[in-house]
């Protein structure tokens, strides 16, 4: 018996997908992800894998999305251009190669080569020439833009064979009548730059994507404009009466006609060769020129993808193996609010554990109030989340066509959900803070951030260690630290001598820090890793810091009124003044920090976003001071350069609106050379 809820789930999802995938074959304007598209999609088909008896002809799993735009004749395929099924992981994978084994005879061999995420295109030859260009449309008809198809240089108007050594297979089947190539049309990385570049110096629209992009210029009426965007073609698949035995020899045929093929492709003889090179990609992607969003892997030999057959839209011989999403779809459980070192109340999302960027995660942040008012968000809504490197998640959007009448509208608590006092709000109304300033998650939070990464870095002392400490009253700040023996510690849950010993000789060797550390170990409100840097480069000692009034604060490069006010109000407060000195008499040695150097990069002010492939962002950041550069957090008009990483996150778009000039991680270290 299938429950109400999973029927109204999947019409649901039906009715959105069927929305979405309009968007973006037809309109050219998906208002979501390709990769949130894909997890809906994906959700769709698990459900209906589970209850098949719900599959319907129209379901967005059994037919390929599209319709011919009335600008355009329409051009029917002779032979129906399929859409792949999806995997997401090695279970996906391992569970296709099991139902292959099942349809095929003898043992598969597989060919993987590159997902391009382009738009699929049909070209049909005769005698050798050029005759029709035809986007894939619905899969029985698309598109006929020959016209724009002729502009594209990647694409050979007449057949012929290239090379010394042309296969025997290309001589055969260029003597054919009629030969069809099959293919993706795409926009290389460097051309969706540089065409952006000259939309926004217009002042016309910035595309989303090189997909969109391309997608878009194929389907003008007029081809001087394809022309001009550069478009590329890369060939993949074969449609002639009596093609090679294998797929991998029909790469090489099209080689042979003068096609662009996928240099990166290969035959896979076992799943573990097709993880392999699924990885290796993977971690090429960045480097490769063109957009990707996987491999597609491929029965090699066409004997037995023929037999495998053909069940909905898609072949049962090949698939879409695709990359760990930064975008995802799940459900929202429960809004919770954490209070952070400094009081301030965040609402967090409680997510159906997903996996976005090859990471589960459970939890996104919500920000603020306003945050919440702006996404409309709900306890039990589905939403699209996403995750770019090591930032947090995010929850980017709400599919309110998918509510059911049971989500539950969410509220800010007029009072700290942990101490039980009163809470403000700041000025504009957004950021909610607990008045008390003895309030427990302040010290819990705060003892947190002091061991961290960023302040005293005490390897084997996570959150989970600090809460039982606490919890058990061992400690009661971080100056108790260092008064803990192997003994206190080891009879406790999950501990014993050998790591117990292990936890006391980091916390002893954290007692040197250096000042910028230090500080930002303190927890002052507004004062993070570059502030606590810039007072300690300006003042040199931790006297002269706590001793500096706001007119010398303010004239450190950098700091405004705000963050010294802040400073000047932490430093006041005879509580934290005593918390300083019971870390002095528990042994803790501050540093006194050099005057600023000057060098080749004085004057010039660094933000740094992404992952770098050389390097960590901090030791990148070290080698720009030691040429004397201003190290900042946030992308804003004066600032001189972005050094660009993997997976940047939002400072890159800001960087791009601005003009600021980007740094690939290669110019950056031409530039320190």
């Amino acid at each position: 018996m299938i429950s109400k809820e999973v029927k109204e789930r999947v019409t649901k999802l039906r009715e959105l997908i069927h929305k979405y995938r309009y968007q973006s074959h037809v309109e050219n304007n998906l208002e979501i992800s390709e990769e949130a598209l894909d997890s809906l999609k994906y959700e769709l088909k698990k459900l209906e894998d589970k209850h098949p008896e719900l599959i319907t002809k129209d379901s967005p799993t059994q037919r390929v999305a599209g319709r011919a735009l009335k600008g355009f004749k329409k051009a029917k395929h002779q032979v129906r251009m399929l859409s792949l099924e999806d995997a997401f992981n090695e279970e996906d994978m391992a569970a296709w190669e099991v139902r292959l084994t099942k349809l095929i005879s003898g043992k598969p061999s597989f060919y993987g080569e590159l997902k391009f995420d382009g738009l699929a295109l049909s070209l049909i030859y005769e005698d050798g020439k050029l005759v029709r260009g035809a986007t894939r449309g619905n899969g029985t008809e698309g598109e006929d833009i020959t016209d724009n198809i002729r502009t594209m240089e990647s694409i050979p108007l007449t057949l012929e064979l290239h090379g010394k050594k042309p296969s025997v297979d290309a001589k055969r089947i260029l003597k054919s009548k009629t030969i069809e190539v099959r293919g993706e049309a795409i926009i290389s990385k460097k051309s969706f730059q540089a065409i952006n570049k000259e939309q926004e110096k217009n002042g016309e629209k910035i595309y989303a994507n090189s997909r969109n992009l391309g997608a878009g210029s194929l389907r003008q009426i007029d081809p001087k404009l394809v022309a001009k965007r550069k478009i590329d073609f890369f060939a993949y698949d074969l449609v002639v009466d009596l093609p090679p035995a294998l797929h991998s020899d029909e790469h090489k045929v099209l080689h042979d006609l003068g096609f662009k093929t996928d240099p990166h492709a290969k035959t896979c003889s076992s799943m573990k060769a097709i993880f392999d090179l699924y990885k290796n990609v993977g971690d090429l992607r960045e480097k490769i020129p063109y957009e990707i969003d996987g491999i597609v892997v491929a029965l090699d030999l066409n004997s037995q993808y023929e037999e495998a057959g053909i069940v909905g839209k898609a072949p049962r011989g090949a698939i879409a193996y695709k990359f760990a999403p930064h975008e995802v779809t799940t459900k929202v459980d429960d809004i919770v609010v954490q209070v952070g070192r400094t009081g301030v109340l965040t609402p967090v999302a409680h997510l159906r554990p997903v996996v976005i960027g090859g990471v589960t995660v459970s939890r996104a942040t919500l920000h603020n109030e306003d945050e919440i008012k702006r996404l409309g968000i709900k306890i039990g809504d589905s939403v699209i989340v996403a995750r770019a490197g090591d930032v947090i998640p995010d929850v980017k959007k709400v599919l309110k066509e998918l509510r059911t009448g049971k989500e539950k509208t969410f509220h800010m608590p007029r009072k700290c959900p942990v101490c039980d006092k009163s809470v403000d709000r700041d000025g504009r109304g957004i950021i909610v803070r607990c008045t008390n300033k003895l309030c427990p998650s302040f010290k819990r939070e705060g003892l947190y951030y002091f061991v961290g990464k960023n302040a005293f870095d005490i390897d084997g002392l996570g959150p989970k260690t600090i809460d039982v400490l606490l919890d058990q009253g061992l400690i009661q700040d971080a100056s108790d630290l260092y008064d803990l023996k192997e003994g206190d510690i080891a009879p406790l849950e999950r501990f014993g001598d050998k790591s117990a010993g292990n936890i006391v000789e980091s916390i002893e060797s954290s007692k040197k820090i250096n000042l910028p550390r230090f500080i930002v170990s303190l927890g002052i409100l507004h004062v993070g890793e570059e502030t606590s840097r810039d007072l300690a480069e300006h003042f040199g000692s931790l006297d002269k810091v706590m001793n500096a009034s706001p007119e010398e604060i303010v004239s450190v490069p950098n700091i405004g009124d705000i963050v010294a006010k802040s400073i000047v109000e932490y430093f006041s407060d005879k509580r934290n003044i005593a918390y300083i000195k019971k870390l002095e008499k528990a042994g803790v040695l501050v540093g006194k920090s050099a005057k600023k150097v000057k060098g080749k990069l004085t004057g010039k002010s660094f933000v740094f976003t992404g992952e770098l492939d050389s390097m960590t962002r901090d030791a990148a950041k070290s080698k720009a001071r030691v040429l004397g550069a201003d190290i900042v957090s946030g992308v804003s008009k004066g600032t001189d350069y972005v050094v660009v990483g993997d997976s940047p996150g939002s400072k890159l778009d800001k960087a791009e609106k601005l003009g600021v000039k980007i740094l690939s991680e290669e110019e950056f270290l031409k530039l320190i050379k």
